[in-house]
């Protein structure tokens, strides 16, 4: 039996552990509030908040229920609109009535979900967690005065807990104080279903972590297949030496949030607002964004120029730029997984993104540089380029041509003329191939302006 808290619930359910987390809300649990839209993680309609115990803190994060497996909800609390209303309205939804930040009324909870997710969380920005959130027919501008609002709400809450200061101030019911409680007793009785070793998990099943790209290609199919969840399990950010290493189910908000990846990657902040949106990071694996093999992935790119290694739960040891043989083609046999990653730490490192919306996009073109600079002289480049070809790629001529060299416009120039050889985009609904060509250009001499190596 899969067992969780849902809003002020305990609930047991023999449901198949792949179904759709929003489904299970709204078809079994008749929680109606929390709607269906577009069922890709896209428009934020069914966001829930997702509770767990983390540092011995409980914390909660926004996800899009359309995309988490029921089993991954083992042991946390889930919240949906219901489990935020009171009596009277709370001072998230009364923000959104007195600044006429709704109007058909069908995005509303999602967004009163995210911006309640901000107040049970310590972020400093409203704008942010409402990235996921798509509204039709209201405009941005009335809901971003209402989350203007939100933020005011957090002022007086200095060191107090988010959520002790959220129930004190009414902006979630007073059963949040003991949820972190019955999360304990649940998981002592229950367990999480953590598996973190190869022994746990079951033969011949779909490994899921965080679900983003499974529930989008094949839904119907995950509610019938064998499964073995991988989330609880193959977390954390450990460095040694010159050495970081991560488990495969650290998320992208997990990556964020580590104090090491942020010492050692001061820009991480802007790089990562580049990538998809606040929910879906929160579900979204680093792993799986290799797995998922697109020529575009953005962390894929981002970790081929750190020289990444793979360690799979059969013991083989793999470079990351080994893994693709050819479009959507790993290296990588049936019953093997990810289980760890490891990196070097960087000299220099920035990376770039161009896609047609700011959020929630799959880019036109990424790159990302790793370079190190001995005197005036490149000592040792990694340059990987993202949708110019059918496998997310290190530019080994344009690397081998820059090291040795000193930095000038006339080396630059001829770097990309030889990274343009290397290339083979196509066009598509993200540009065209000349526009990529050009674009992977400028973005290889934003590289260095930005590092101030120009």
């Amino acid at each position: 039996m899969l067992n969780l808290i849902l809003n002020n619930e305990n609930i047991g359910t023999h449901l198949p552990p792949g179904m759709p987390l929003l489904d299970f809300i709204r078809y079994h649990q008749h929680l109606t509030g929390t709607k269906t839209g577009c069922n890709e993680g896209d428009c934020g309609a069914c966001t829930v908040l997702i509770g767990e115990i983390r540092d011995n803190e409980l914390q909660y994060r926004i996800f899009t229920s359309c995309l988490t497996p029921l089993g991954n909800v083992q042991g946390k609390h889930v919240v949906t609109i219901e489990g935020i209303n009171m009596d009277t309205l709370t001072p998230v939804q009364q923000a959104m009535v007195d600044q006429s930040a709704t109007q058909c009324g069908f995005c509303t909870p999602g967004f009163v979900v995210s911006l309640t997710g901000f107040c049970l969380s310590r972020q400093t920005d409203p704008i942010a967690a409402i990235d996921g959130n798509i509204c039709r027919c209201t405009g941005y501008k009335s809901i971003e005065r209402a989350a203007a609002t939100v933020k005011e709400l957090l002022v007086a809450r200095n060191e107090e807990g988010p959520v002790d200061f959220a129930v004190d101030h009414a902006i979630v019911p007073g059963y949040f104080k003991g949820i972190k409680e019955r999360l304990e007793l649940l998981v002592a009785v229950n367990g999480e279903h953590a598996f973190e070793n190869a022994e746990e998990l079951q033969m011949n099943a779909q490994l899921v972590a965080g679900g983003t790209d499974l529930y989008v290609q094949k839904p119907e199919e995950m509610l019938e297949i064998p499964l073995s969840f991988a989330w609880n399990g193959f977390k954390g950010i450990t460095k040694q030496d010159n050495t970081i290493t991560m488990g495969a189910a650290v998320t992208v908000s997990d990556l964020l949030e580590s104090p090491v990846m942020q010492t050692y990657f001061p820009e991480l902040k802007s790089y990562i607002k580049k990538v998809s949106s606040t929910p879906i990071r929160n579900m979204a694996t680093i792993a799986g964004n290799f797995i998922n093999a697109s020529p575009i992935g953005d962390f894929t790119i981002f970790f081929l120029t750190l020289n990444t290694i793979l360690e799979f739960n059969s013991g083989r040891v793999l470079p990351l730029e080994k893994l693709y043989k050819g479009y959507k083609e790993l290296d990588r046999n049936p019953d093997e997984y990810i289980q760890r990653i490891s990196f070097d730490l960087p000299s220099l490192f920035h990376f770039e993104k161009v896609s047609k919306r700011t959020h929630l996009d799959i880019a036109s073109v990424n790159t990302a540089i790793n370079i190190s600079i001995k005197g005036s002289i490149v000592s040792s480049v990694r340059i990987s380029a993202g949708g110019v070809g059918p496998v997310p790629m290190l530019l080994k001529a344009t690397m081998a041509y820059l090291t040795g060299k000193k930095i000038n416009e006339n080396v630059v120039a001829e770097a990309i003329q030889i990274a343009w050889k290397e290339i083979s985009p196509i066009s598509d609904t993200r540009g065209s191939a000349e526009y990529k060509r050009l674009l992977l250009g400028q973005l290889i001499k934003a590289h260095f302006i930005t590092l101030k190596l120009l």
